[in-house]
């Protein structure tokens, strides 16, 4: 007999009973045994911890959508039986696969994979994982022709590998899955696109198929729901109808042009950045948009990075356009000797870098290859460092309410300590620098996930994620240690023994991107920006040309008081220009007739409220200022 810890209670079982055994919820479709992910058929063989995992976890949802992406290729390895599988992993939300077909899948062909993925399904297939040798899974795929199956397990260092078969359906994959395909409960195939295989714009194109499921209808229902209300909320269908920015095929991919409106909001944006880092005792640098290779070199960005740089010849000589801000603030961090003093010394820059990304990877604002880094490197004593980090921890959490992010999700990424030789520095400076990131969100309040593996190799790092209207994440702050360019710059200061001494390097940042701080921004809001963002806070609305002067007089008192206000006084009907006004979501209305005029006041409409009648213009801009001190 063996002892198993399952659901807080220890029983004995026989040795080689299965997990499927321990439970008869439905609910459950996989399990964690000792910390490892298993199928519920995996047998037990020794004392253990057992952690049942249903879809409500991050891996249950990972399972469940990997688990469907094979029923889906079941579904279209029959139906055409020439195409070849690629890849089809679960995702943030939901699954995809790739194929390599004869010809591209059309709509019609999504409705006939569906209803055979319904048939399967039906049929209530298991999962079975079958281990095999390297070898051997070679032959297997070689005969059934699966080319890229084949690359996939060469490139495998074990000489044991895992397949899993769906009667005669069988593809590559360590799994673990769920116990059959009859637990795929409600799903829907939601879009094609093209992806050349790894990323690769010389390998093959394949067709792609995007899809979502889950346990309960209703669950499916609600996320179709919230996937309309996001194509509405689109940033690069609002950011075109709002005229705030342009991505032009003749001018390059990737590469951002800011309207008027869009410019403005960009600016608000950078201008309170810019207040708060002067507040909290940043410095501000400026740094130049190339530099010569060898610095690039030396920072490591070269050896690691090389693939997403843009090289220039330079008078015989390799420049970078650069892809970080880091080696300039160092540099003039190192222009001279440094005194404890000085420390900590915050550097910060609005700089704006160049990434050579994948054409197919681009997406409006959100992946780009000309953005704006809000960079900051903190250059500090080790005993300064749980202060700094708190500081910067409260600086993000400030902004993140400001612009109407009241939650987030906060993730501590620390490296693999199996893999421990993988990642730059000392025990001793991951030791140090784990703790004070984990006191630093302990003083702030702030709860988190630990991410073990998850962070890069020069240090352990928080990112911060907001959760926008429609309950989505999007990558915003994070604040990173850094052992790397410490030591290859050799970064000192003189400490109050005399002594140089290595100082500590914490990368910060608040927005991350701009340009995907903005696109999070359109969608959060659809568009409809809180009067202190709006580019455009009021437009004056004559009726006819008789009341245009009287307009001109309120426009001109409504600037006075600092708002960003336009008149509207075009040839059209005054309904047709209300409601082009409102469709481009300007926070206010104020609408100007003969009455108003006579009155001395103005007629008050507000975006999505309609007409909250007339008012003084004193009573008008004591609403606004009312509006834009709750938003604080």
């Amino acid at each position: 007999m063996i002892k198993v810890e399952i659901n807080n209670e220890v029983i004995e079982i026989e040795k080689g009973r299965r997990i499927s055994d321990l439970t008869e919820d439905r609910a459950c479709i996989a399990a964690r045994v000792n910390g490892v992910l298993q199928d519920l058929s995996t047998e037990i063989t020794e004392d253990c911890v057992i952690e049942l995992i249903d879809f409500s976890s991050s891996d249950g949802k990972k399972i469940y959508w990997h688990s469907s992406s094979h029923v889906m290729a079941m579904a279209v390895t029959q139906l055409f039986p020439d195409a070849k599988l690629a890849i089809g992993p679960a995702i943030d939300q939901g699954f995809y696969y790739d194929f390599d077909a004869k010809k591209p899948f059309s709509p019609d062909d999504l409705t006939r994979i569906e209803n055979r993925m319904k048939q399967l399904i039906e049929q209530d297939i298991p999962f079975e994982r079958a281990p095999m040798k390297k070898k051997d899974a070679i032959a297997l795929f070689e005969k059934k022709s699966e080319s890229y199956k084949v690359q996939l397990i060469e490139e495998i260092e074990d000489d044991e590998i895992s397949v899993y078969r769906n009667g005669d359906f069988t593809d590559l994959c360590r799994g673990p899955h769920v116990p059959s395909t009859g637990y795929i409960n409600a799903f829907k195939l939601l879009s094609l696109a093209g992806a050349y295989w790894r990323g690769d714009v010389n390998e093959p194109m394949l067709s792609r198929i995007y899809g979502i499921a889950f346990p309960g209808q209703d669950e499916l229902n609600d996320h179709l729901k919230m996937l309309e209300e996001a194509k509405k909320r689109d940033h690069r269908k609002l950011g075109v109808e709002l005229e705030l920015f342009s991505i032009f095929e003749e001018a390059g991919a990737g590469l951002v042009y800011w309207h008027p409106k869009g410019a403005t909001l960009r600016r608000i944006i950078e201008d309170y950045w810019m207040k708060e880092h002067l507040d909290a005792g940043y410095q501000i640098n400026v740094t130049p948009h190339i530099a010569r290779g060898h610095l690039w070199h030396q920072s490591g960005h070269y050896d690691f990075y090389k693939e997403n740089m843009y090289l220039l010849p330079v008078e015989n000589e390799e420049y970078v356009l650069k892809p970080m801000n880091c080696p300039g603030h160092i540099l003039i961090y190192k222009s001279k000797v440094r005194s404890y003093r000085e420390l900590p010394l915050r550097y910060a820059e609005l700089g704006t870098v160049y990434r050579n990304e994948l054409s197919g990877t681009l997406h409006g604002l959100l992946r780009v290859r000309g953005l704006t880094i809000d960079d900051a490197h903190i250059f500090c004593q080790p005993d300064q460092i749980e202060g700094e980090l708190v500081k910067s921890l409260e600086l993000a959490e400030k902004f993140m309410h400001r612009f109407g992010f009241q939650d987030f999700r906060v993730e501590l990424s620390v490296r693999d300590p199996n893999e421990t030789k993988k990642y730059m520095g000392t025990d001793e400076d991951w030791d140090r620098a784990e703790k004070g990131l984990i006191a630093a969100l302990g003083r702030v309040g702030l709860e988190y996930q630990r991410m073990e593996g998850e962070a890069v190799f020069y240090g352990p790092k928080i990112d911060i994620k907001l959760v926008d209207a429609l309950g989505r994440l999007w990558q915003a702050a994070t604040i990173q240690f850094d052992f790397n360019l410490p030591g290859r710059f050799n970064i000192e200061y003189m400490d109050k023994d005399g002594k140089h001494k290595q100082v500590v390097v914490i990368h910060r940042a608040i927005y991350g991107s701009l340009e995907r701080f903005i696109g999070c921004l359109i969608e959060h809001y659809a568009g409809s920006f809180p009067i202190w963002l709006a580019p455009v806070q009021v437009v004056v609305m004559p009726i006819t040309d008789k009341e245009n002067r009287y307009a001109e007089q309120i426009l001109k008192k409504c600037r006075k008081q600092g708002l960003r206000a336009e008149m509207n006084s075009k040839s059209e009907k005054i309904n047709y220009r209300i409601r082009e006004v409102e469709v481009s979501k300007v926070p206010y209305m104020l609408v100007l007739g003969q009455r108003e005029v006579v009155d001395k006041n103005v007629s008050v409409r507000k975006h999505k409220e309609g007409n909250l009648g007339q008012m003084t213009l004193k009573e008008f801009f004591s609403l606004l200022k009312s509006e834009q001190g709750g938003e604080n």
